[in-house]
C-alpha cells in the first residue's frame, strides 16, 4: 500500500536573531493512509503549520524526508503541485479587484484545468456553497464569511488527490461551519483515494471529521491514534469542576491528590468564589479532594462531571489547554 502522506525523521530548523537556532520540526514520523481524514492538533506554535508548508512544498526541511502521494516534497515538487490544493482559515486570498468567479477561474487555469470542466466545476461549486448570485463581485466587496466560502471552492475545484485544509472554518457562523463539514464529508465519500489533513482548533470538528488524529507539541508528534482510541487512554475517570468558596489562588489544591492532571483555575468572582478544573482517571478519589478542600478551608458549593473528550486528552499529553489565551 502505498501511503497517502509520509513524512521520515522530519526536521526544520529556523536561524533566529544572534545566531541562535530554533527547531520547528524535531524529527516528524509520521503515515497517512490512502481515504483518510487525518487532523494535527496542537497550540500555536507547535509545528503544525510548518509541518503543512513542508508538505505542499512551501519550504524544504532542514533534514529528512516527506513524500506526499509518492512524491518527494524536494526532489518531485513539480509533479507533486498537480495533485494537492490548500486552504488556509483567514487568509486573504484572491485579487480584490477580480470577481469571485474570476477568482476561482484563475486557480483553476493555473492548474491547466480544461474551461469547460472549470466552468461546469465553479458553477455547481458557487451553487453548492449558495454563492451564486454573487459570482461577479469583486472580492474586496465579500465579507470575511463569503470571501472563505470562495476560498473553499478554490480549494476543491481542481479535485485533488490530497487536500489541506488549515483552519478552514475560522471566522465563518455556525451554519457555513456546518456547511463546510458536511461537503468535507460528501467529498470524501465519494472517492475514498482522496485525503484531507486538517488542523483546526475546534475539538468538535476534529471528533467529527477526523479518522486519526496526531497531537502536536514543540516539533513533535507526542500522541497519534483514532479519536476513540485516544479518549480511551484517560480511563474511567472525566473531567471535574468544583465551584469553591472561598477562591483558591491556584490548583495545588487538587494537584496534589495522585491521579489528577490538567488542573487549573478557570475563573474567579471577585476572591469570592472560583472554580476549578481537572481531570481525574480514577473516581474513587473524589473523596480525598473533598476532604482536602475541606482541610484547606473551601466550602464545595457545586460540583458537576462530564465525559473526556479531546480537550481533556490534550490537557493531559500537552499540560496545556489548546487555546492558550483562554
Amino acid at each position: 500500500m502505498t501511503l497517502a502522506i509520509e513524512t521520515i525523521d522530519l526536521v526544520r530548523t529556523f536561524k533566529k536573531r544572534r545566531g541562535e537556532y530554533f527547531k520547528a520540526l524535531d524529527g516528524v514520523n509520521l503515515q497517512v493512509r490512502p481515504g483518510e481524514v487525518f487532523g494535527l492538533l496542537g497550540p500555536n506554535g507547535a509545528g503544525k503549520t510548518t509541518l503543512i508548508k513542508i508538505l505542499v512544498t512551501l519550504l524544504y526541511p532542514t533534514s529528512g524526508r516527506a513524500l506526499v502521494a509518492g512524491c518527494d516534497v524536494v526532489t518531485e515538487s513539480d509533479r507533486l503541485r498537480g495533485l494537492i490544493s490548500m486552504v488556509s482559515g483567514g487568509e486573504t486570498s484572491g485579487y480584490g479587484i477580480l470577481t469571485v468567479r474570476e477568482n476561482i477561474w484563475m486557480f483553476s487555469q493555473f492548474y491547466g484545468m480544461p474551461s469547460r470542466l472549470a466552468k461546469e466545476r465553479i458553477d455547481g461549486y458557487l451553487e453548492r456553497f449558495g454563492l451564486a448570485a454573487d459570482a461577479k463581485t469583486k472580492v474586496n466587496k465579500l465579507s470575511t464569511g463569503m470571501r472563505q466560502k470562495m476560498n473553499i471552492i478554490r480549494g476543491f475545484v481542481t479535485d485533488p488527490r490530497i487536500l489541506f485544509l488549515d483552519e478552514p472554518t475560522l471566522g465563518l457562523d455556525v451554519h457555513v461551519a456546518r456547511e463546510v463539514r458536511a461537503y468535507i464529508k460528501e467529498w470524501m465519500a465519494e472517492n475514498r483515494d482522496r485525503n484531507i489533513m486538517l488542523t483546526t482548533h475546534y475539538m468538535a470538528e476534529a471528533e467529527e471529521l477526523c479518522d486519526r488524529i496526531a497531537i502536536v507539541d514543540n516539533g513533535r508528534i507526542i500522541a497519534c491514534d483514532t479519536p476513540a482510541a485516544l479518549r480511551a487512554t484517560l480511563g474511567k475517570g472525566g473531567s471535574f469542576t468544583l465551584s469553591l468558596t472561598p477562591a483558591p489562588a491556584d490548583a495545588s489544591l487538587v494537584e496534589r491528590v495522585p491521579g489528577v492532571s490538567g488542573a487549573f483555575v478557570a475563573q474567579t468572582d471577585g476572591g469570592a468564589e472560583g472554580v476549578l478544573r481537572f481531570q481525574l482517571n480514577d473516581d474513587t478519589r473524589l473523596p480525598e479532594i473533598f476532604a482536602a478542600a475541606s482541610q484547606a478551608g473551601f466550602t464545595v458549593r457545586e460540583f458537576s462531571k462530564r465525559q473526556p473528550d479531546l480537550e481533556d486528552l490534550f490537557m493531559k499529553v500537552v499540560g496545556r489547554r489548546l487555546h492558550e489565551d483562554e
